[in-house]
């Protein structure tokens, strides 16, 4: 197995990359997946790993390279939706066959790829996430499902439920709804999680989405871990449960119940469309 990392967003931490080949070579003694940490990853200009150019280009690299078998996005922050105008078209048949992992603000390349009928995608831990208290369990999940489609790195609902389904950050979904890359989710239970938003904000995104016609058009919805909420003043007094619950039963979309992903090192794999 053959894995190209690369930042369309922000910036990866110089310690990321030694952390994580140590943890696949203790994971895979028999196998060692073959990590590239594309040198892209570590440039930076202002918020971003390189400009909007460098990014693009590292993206198109490793994606249209025979060389690799997954293209594995290194973190989250923000910056990925500015590639896509420019980066989707140069993609070639090479990166349809690859299989792409991340999430947060990976969300939404993986978003256009779908759009663009790309088959292997999923939303999972990011090699940034093994900073984190006990993110090598996040990082060994998602190696385990790249290298071997390990089933007990996927989301458990998955395993008992034939629908096809996707899952991705509230806010960065909301950001492609009504743009050319607007997924088509119809027939998809839908997983979403949030984190660092207030809870006003979380009502808003969910009131924007649950309106959206196609949207309305999906099997059902399930809410991830919407984390590090910050206070409201004055209190919300109302859950992410209970917001998300209205809004399906405003739109006429099934409330599904939770599902087992987010903004942590608990973070399961959701794999596109029809497993």
């Amino acid at each position: 197995m053959r894995i190209a990392v690369v930042a369309p967003s922000s910036r990866l931490s110089p310690e990321v990359p030694e952390r994580v080949q140590a943890l696949a070579a203790a994971l895979c003694p028999d196998g060692t997946p073959e990590l590239f940490f594309h040198p892209q990853c570590f440039a930076s200009s202002g918020h971003f790993a390189g400009d909007d150019a460098t990014r693009a280009a590292a993206l198109i690299e490793v994606a249209n390279s025979e060389a690799f078998d997954a293209v594995w996005f290194a973190r989250g922050g923000y910056g990925s939706g500015r590639l896509l105008e420019s980066a989707l078209p140069k993609l070639g048949p090479a990166a349809r066959r690859k299989t792409w992992l991340g999430y947060s603000d990976g969300g939404a390349i993986l978003a256009a790829l779908y759009h663009e009928g790309f088959e292997h995608l999923a939303h999972g831990p990011i090699p940034q996430d093994i900073l984190r208290d006990g993110g090598e369990a996040a990082v060994g999940r998602a190696l385990a499902w790249l290298v071997d489609r390990d089933p007990a790195a996927l989301e458990s609902s998955l395993l008992a439920d034939p629908r096809p389904a996707a899952a991705f950050n509230l806010t960065i979904l909301c950001s492609m709804l009504g743009t050319p890359w607007q997924p088509n989710l119809t027939g998809h239970v839908l997983m979403l999680e949030e984190v660092g938003e207030y809870m006003y904000r979380i009502d808003r995104s969910l009131f924007q989405l649950t309106s959206n016609p196609a949207i309305r058009r999906i099997a059902g919805l399930r809410l991830g871990r919407c984390s590090a909420i910050p206070d409201n003043d004055p209190d919300f007094a109302q859950t992410e449960v209970e917001v998300a619950r209205a809004w399906c039963a405003r739109a006429g979309i099934p409330w599904l119940g939770r599902a087992d992903i987010g903004h942590d090192v608990g973070n399961k794999i959701v794999p596109f469309g029809t497993r």
